[in-house]
């Protein structure tokens, strides 16, 4: 399969002049909310990032081979990223996302896989560069990065973040590798992050989710959003979902983390899913798909023909696709774990 799955990727275009467009669909800009909201959003943002501590301890290293005693070669597969891509907060190597992620692609393919984590604690954007020339230089069949909460609390330019993600994937598909991006979470769930800052952070998470999804897309990969993934069990069960810190999650928030990225992960590497065929929505212009997939968690985005042509008058063709659906917290009280979920996929609405 790893020889089989990649093709050269189309020329990609630049997804800058797509921010502000993205910014309309998903509610403007922020810098409209005023000197006086921008000087609160910095100032809370302080506040928010002294309250929310930074890494004590460097995560579990997850490299190494999963899915032992199955057949054929090992797919190649990286995790880039920041601290959710490292798994900062678990105790063991088995409970970080990089080593979920390649349990599942192992079990699901049938295939052993080859796990690289090069995500580092506390990463941005703009600190990718280093983690795909390493994984270029190893060479991978798939890269699943998850980046962006640290570009929202840092204040960081919506725009400027999409264009080094755009540059990440462009280098990765340019190596020959398929690539899911795992867009940024809702950080208006973060219990820390008190109003009206959470309203910011919601806002600001969003749209650059959104920015994020159009730059990965024109670039040539696939996104999948995180949104609001932890923040209804969240709310039921605060010490289930996230760490010690309230701001990480915990090991089962992971394992939530993952269940929503791993039907994507799949379909990337052509591999059947286990929980079922996707649902998709009409095809739409591509910051139409991005503004409706950052509303909710768990709804993939990946480029579309019309008529075999790539792109409209709007732009970019895209189609959305739902590919899983959470458990609610009644069922995690039953004992179904959300590691093992296999629901059919909710019905998805087109922007």
């Amino acid at each position: 399969m790893a020889d089989e799955i990649v093709p050269s990727p189309p020329r990609a275009k630049h997804p800058v002049r797509r921010v502000a467009t993205v910014a309309a669909y998903t509610g403007g800009a922020i810098a409209a909310s005023g000197v006086v909201t921008a000087g609160v959003l910095i100032g809370q943002a302080f506040l928010a990032r002294i309250t929310i501590p930074g890494a004590e301890a460097p995560p579990p290293r997850s490299d190494g081979e999963y899915g032992e005693g199955q057949p054929g070669a090992p797919l190649r597969l990286a995790v880039l990223g920041d601290s959710t891509a490292a798994g900062y907060g678990v105790a063991t190597r088995a409970e970080t996302t990089g080593a979920l992620l390649a349990s599942g692609v192992a079990a699901a393919a049938r295939r052993p896989v080859r796990l690289y984590c090069p995500a580092v604690v506390g990463s941005t954007s703009a600190m990718l560069a280093p983690q795909v020339e390493a994984t270029v230089e190893r060479g991978v069949d798939l890269a699943v990065i998850m980046i962006g909460a640290n570009d929202v609390t840092s204040n960081a330019s919506t725009a400027s973040a999409a264009h080094h993600l755009f540059d990440a994937v462009v280098a990765l598909r340019g190596a020959g590798a398929q690539v899911v991006v795992a867009t940024c979470p809702d950080l208006g769930t973060i219990q820390p992050i008190r109003p009206p800052l959470r309203w910011l952070a919601r806002r600001w998470s969003r749209q650059l989710a959104a920015a994020q999804t159009v730059a990965t897309v024109e670039a040539g990969g696939r996104t999948v959003s995180l949104g609001d993934l932890l923040g209804p069990e969240f709310a039921a069960a605060p010490a289930l979902m996230f760490g010690a810190d309230r701001f990480h999650p915990s090991a089962e928030g992971y394992r939530a983390a993952v269940a929503a990225v791993l039907p994507t992960t799949l379909a990337a590497l052509g591999v059947p899913s286990p929980t079922g065929p996707a649902v998709a929505a009409p095809v739409s212009s591509l910051p139409q798909a991005a503004a409706a997939a950052a509303a909710r968690a768990g709804t993939e985005v990946a480029g579309a023909e019309v008529d075999g042509q790539q792109r409209g008058a709007l732009g970019r063709w895209a189609q959305l696709r739902r590919r899983v659906r959470l458990h609610p917290p009644a069922a995690r009280e039953a004992g179904v774990p959300v590691r093992s979920v296999a629901e059919q996929a909710e019905p998805v609405e087109s922007a």
